[in-house]
């Protein structure tokens, strides 16, 4: 992941916020493509489908050459690097590369899906992001991998920073049937992890999305008076928060997108089977499982909530309940 951390720390000491102007952030999201999609053609045997967030359109486009030469620049050279090619990349090979990403997925064969950067706005503040990649076979999602550079390896006792003494950077994997662990990104011995064993609502610390446009924090705020919950929500970008809640840090995530938003399978996929495999539960508001076999979206009802098997039954209500109440109060404007 090297990369990526070279690409957040220029943009952090640069101070650049946006992504709209093609800046550095854009590098790291087509390189990080790029460089998975690579690594998965020299390990899958036989033509493989990948379903990724980028695709070439923008840097095909007069005026983009710049951005361009310093995507072939920067992926070449991380490639020679690591000793993964002996030969140099064309800018057109690298296009080509980035629309190994243009698969539309779906409920037959095997379809790997990747988030080169999650969570592009805590990558740009220099906070959590991901990169999120997961194998879907028949519908159904079989593994998942979320590297965290950012996340302390052990806790998140400061979601923008690391206990004392803690090392940072996680690295967290699923199997179906197998369990979820998590390991340091430079190679520790992986350790199994789980989710919390909370059992009352009212010690229930839960997770959301840092942005406000990703999640509806006055409709969280309304789930938590009804739980009962005391502390405040932890707010991390990205599918960082899946592997803390898989691991224990916390006991609820929750996201509501607002109306019209459509969520897409790369944002959920690799961090669903990690909390599920910790023996968590990830159901949108009505208790439905996620769906990944319709494509490149996620047709579901209102939100997400991942929690644990004890939780469940009590946040599913106050979950409906909450929306009803929301919907009521619209209804009346």
């Amino acid at each position: 992941m090297g990369e990526e951390e070279t690409v957040q720390q220029n943009i952090v000491h640069s101070g650049i916020q946006s992504k709209a102007d093609k800046s550095p952030v854009t590098v790291a999201d087509y390189g990080s493509q790029i460089l998975v999609s690579l690594a998965l053609m020299m390990e899958v045997s036989g033509p493989f489908s990948l379903v990724a967030e980028e695709d070439s359109e923008e840097l095909r486009k007069d005026g983009a050459e710049e951005i361009l030469e310093e995507i072939t620049d920067l992926v070449n050279e991380t490639l020679v690097d690591d000793g993964s090619y002996s030969m140099s990349f064309s800018k057109e090979g690298i296009l080509s590369a980035i629309d190994n990403g243009k698969s539309e997925g779906g409920p037959t064969g095997q379809h790997w899906v990747l988030d080169p950067i999650d969570g592009t706005k805590g990558f740009v503040r220099g906070d959590q992001y991901a990169i999120a990649l997961a194998l879907l076979d028949e519908g159904k999602v079989v593994l998942g991998v979320l590297a965290c550079p950012n996340l302390p390896l052990s806790s998140i006792s400061n979601p923008n920073g690391s206990s004392s003494g803690d090392r940072i950077g996680a690295l967290f994997s699923a199997t179906i049937g197998c369990g979820a662990e998590v390991e340091s990104l430079d190679g520790s011995p992986p350790q199994k992890i789980s989710v919390c064993s909370i059992d009352n609502p009212v010690n229930a610390s839960f997770f959301e999305s840092y942005e406000s446009a990703h999640s509806m924090h006055d409709l969280t705020s309304s789930i938590a008076e009804k739980l009962g919950v005391q502390a405040p929500p932890v707010r991390i970008d990205s599918q960082a928060k899946y592997g803390a809640l898989a691991r224990g840090d916390g006991a609820i995530y929750l996201r509501f997108p607002h109306k019209g938003y459509r969520e897409k399978i790369w944002d959920h996929a690799a961090g669903s089977i990690v909390v599920t495999e910790a023996g968590g539960i990830v159901t949108d508001a009505a208790g439905n499982n996620l769906d990944f076999s319709q494509g490149r979206f996620l047709d579901l009802d209102t939100g997400i909530i991942a929690t644990n098997t004890q939780l469940m039954p009590s946040l599913l209500k106050a979950v409906q309940d909450a929306i009803k109440e929301k919907n009521h109060a619209a209804s009346l404007l």
